[in-house]
């Protein structure tokens, strides 16, 4: 075993010194206890055979008993109520560690919490979200007018190839459609035929 006891250890000690000690009192109470029966019973005893002498002697000897247990009693009550107080100024000193440590820790996070600086921060990206739109408003505003000067070139496209173009469009079109309810059709005549046959 080392030379240094750790903290654990020397409260394990105090705790077993404070139970030893409360079981030594409670202890010397049971044996007062005791002996002051054994001096009532030799008070009686001297009484009823009339043994003044000896009546005085258990008498006194009862009365050093009573207050011895009577003091013992009180060094016990004294001692518990000692032992409570420690345990109640423990507890107390661990509370008041706690809320340092908590205190110290709400301090720290009010502390980093700048509003300023963060209001300044949200300031710049607002003004960079404006500027970003704005410079995109410009991109599309230009992009429209390029595109509107293509389309307005009347010699890239002429009349003619353009309805030509419609015309095959609105044609393939018909086609699909015709064709889909074609198929339609057929899939209804399957089913009625299956029908007929069951």
């Amino acid at each position: 075993m080392g030379l240094f006891k750790s903290k654990e250890q020397k409260e394990m000690e105090k705790k077993i010194l404070i139970k030893r000690t409360m079981a030594s009192i409670n202890k010397y109470i049971a044996q007062l206890k005791i002996q002051k029966q054994k001096y009532i019973e030799s008070a009686k005893k001297a009484k009823a055979q009339g043994a003044k002498a000896q009546l005085n002697l258990a008498i006194s000897g009862l009365k050093t008993v009573m207050a011895q247990e009577k003091r013992a009693e009180e060094m016990l009550l004294n001692y518990e109520l000692a032992s409570q107080m420690k345990d109640m100024t423990a507890m107390t000193s661990s509370f008041l560690s706690g809320m340092s440590v908590l205190s110290k820790e709400m301090s720290k996070i009010a502390d980093s919490m700048d509003f300023v600086k963060i209001q300044k921060q949200f300031e710049t990206a607002m003004t960079g979200v404006e500027n970003t739109s704005e410079k995109l408003d410009l991109f599309l505003d230009v992009s429209e007018d390029s595109f509107a000067g293509v389309s307005a070139d009347p010699s890239s496209v002429d009349d003619e190839e353009i309805n030509v173009l419609l015309d095959v469009e609105a044609a393939d079109e018909e086609g699909k459609i015709d064709t889909e309810i074609e198929s339609m059709i057929g899939d209804i005549e399957k089913e009625l035929n299956k029908g007929v046959k069951e």
